[in-house]
């Protein structure tokens, strides 16, 4: 049995008789495997407890401890009692920490922010480096999982910072929402005990000299360039979130969330120990999606985070795509500009002979807003002269993407003002028409720019031919849907720890670039 079959089977073992913690199972395990700690918020009474316990039953001969804190409770509870006979005998203030903390392989801290500073002090070294200090010795711990569980985020200005980033996964774990699953929990009769004897498989279960071994595997995993990228992109996007809050009609914040490189260096890790898991050799993309039980300090950053680490890997495909259809809809421009041009010289049409044509796309409208605004050839070309016959055609001026300080003036097209919208570009509605000289924007008369007095456009037929090609744009497209379709499979099918959440976003993102990926395919059918 490879890894990604053994640790699958595991994760059933774990999961059997409990309802709706597939993530806080899978993740604990996770962070089991990369020697991290996990936090679980939530009221009581959603089975935080019952994680612990049952990760416990995925390590053979694991030692554990549990423990719920109060502010009353004290070092001698958590780290063991101090030895009274080494004190006597040797003059030595050690502990005996055996049944306690320093000695366990899985913890569980119940209500941990209740305890005192002197506990959650000494907490700091355990988790990060894995040793304890007792007495004048530094020995190391056993400790693959700390498991913490609150109903509320620690309080600020207590010196907990420190503590909190060490929890490297963050859980937000709640009740039952399935109805069926509630019931079948009420229809069942057997006690919080029963829930915590988990019968595994031998075979399946992890011994101390395996655990090494994964740890030595774990560190040999590579990491592929494009995971790099998908980091950068959801740095770049966590430090300008924005976050829309309750009551204010709409209106947001920009929103900075914090994380420290050694959190950073720390989920890397974690990305190798998916990768393991799942039978990889190096971290991909389909590993992503654990960050963002990582990634977020308060609860309600959840819901913004998920749509950037799914949209990480997605997004540089809608750079490529976005390519695709800039290159198409140049194309379609220079074939209308052709088409116009052939219809004007058929018609015996000189009107726009002497007009300036910038970038063989535009004519230059004088003294509309700042003075560089732009109107597409084919659009002023195809517009008809104001007439008491012609009512005035609908339009829109728009910033252009490429060129912010420059305006773009449009003859209005349904499905260009989808895209638009679509793409977030904000358009201000007009009405156009034209005569032979000017434009006439919402009534009022710009004039465009022409050439000096005797010379002509030289733009032609042959300058506006198509450069590239329907069939190879759509051999472009094809490439591009196939390798879309295939990271979005190993997405999907690729983690153990992916939520009906995490799909629900990812069949959101991938409806919406195959959405324009379908208009792109319309539009290069326009090329033939």
């Amino acid at each position: 049995m490879d890894n990604k079959d053994r640790f699958k089977a595991l994760l059933r073992e774990l999961n059997k008789g409990i309802y709706e913690k597939e993530t806080e199972i899978g993740m604990s395990l996770l962070a089991a495997l990369a020697g991290e700690s996990v936090i679980l918020l939530g009221p009581p009474g959603v089975a935080k407890s019952l994680i612990a316990r049952r990760i416990k039953c995925a390590f053979r001969d694991a030692q554990t401890f549990e423990y719920l804190m109060s502010r009353f409770s004290t070092p001698d509870e958590i780290f063991g009692p101090v030895s009274i006979a080494r004190l006597k005998e040797n003059d030595k203030y050690e502990r005996a920490t055996d049944g306690f903390l320093p000695t366990a392989d899985i913890a569980f801290l119940d209500e941990i922010w209740k305890a005192g500073p002197a506990i959650l002090n000494t907490l700091l070294t355990i988790i990060n480096e894995k040793i304890f200090r007792n007495g004048d010795r530094v020995a190391p711990v056993p400790l693959k999982l700390l498991v913490g569980a609150s109903n509320e985020l620690p309080a600020s200005g207590e010196g907990l910072e420190a503590l909190w980033d060490r929890f490297l996964v963050r859980i937000v774990s709640g009740c039952v929402t399935n109805e069926e699953n509630f019931y079948n929990i009420l229809r069942e009769e057997s006690t919080d005990s029963d829930m915590t004897i988990l019968d595994i498989p031998k075979p399946l279960q992890i011994t101390p000299k395996e655990y090494l071994t994964i740890q030595k595997g774990i560190r040999a995993i590579g990491i592929d360039d494009c995971v790099f990228e998908c980091i950068t992109y959801i740095r770049r996007n966590i430090a300008k979130m924005r976050i829309v809050d309750e009551g204010t009609e709409g209106a947001s914040r920009l929103h900075n969330i914090y994380v420290s490189d050694r959190r950073w260096k720390h989920m890397m890790h974690l990305l190798r120990a998916s990768a393991y898991m799942h039978g990889r050799d190096k971290v991909s993309v389909a590993d992503l999606l654990p960050l963002e039980h990582c990634i977020w300090n308060e609860p309600d950053e959840l819901k913004h985070v998920r749509p950037i680490v799914v949209a990480s890997v997605i997004d540089g495909f809608r750079n490529r795509l976005k390519t695709i259809v800039d290159d198409v809809d140049t194309e379609l421009r220079n074939i209308n500009i052709r088409r116009a041009i052939e219809r004007a010289r058929e018609c015996n049409d000189h009107r726009d002979d002497n007009k300036e044509i910038f970038d063989n796309l535009y004519y230059h409208v004088e003294g509309y807003g700042t003075g560089n605004t732009y109107i597409f050839v084919v659009d002023y070309m195809n517009m008809d002269e104001y007439s008491p016959m012609n009512a005035s055609a609908s339009g829109f001026v728009y910033q252009d993407p490429y060129k912010p300080k420059r305006s773009l003036v449009r003859m209005a097209s349904g499905n260009l003002r989808v895209n638009m919208s679509d793409n977030g570009v904000k358009s201000i509605p007009v009405k156009l028409y034209r005569d032979a000289s000017n434009i006439y924007i919402n009534g009022v008369k710009y004039r465009i720019s022409t050439l000096p007095v005797g010379e002509r456009n030289t733009l032609s037929v042959d300058d506006a031919n198509v450069a590239v090609g329907a069939d190879a744009y759509f051999d472009k497209i094809e490439a591009l849907t196939a390798e879309i379709r295939s990271t979005i499979d190993a997405m999907k099918n690729g983690n153990m720890m992916l939520s009906a959440d995490d799909l629900k976003e990812i069949t959101s993102q991938a409806n919406d670039i195959n959405k324009t990926i379908a208009l792109t395919r319309q539009e290069i059918e326009k090329l033939y």
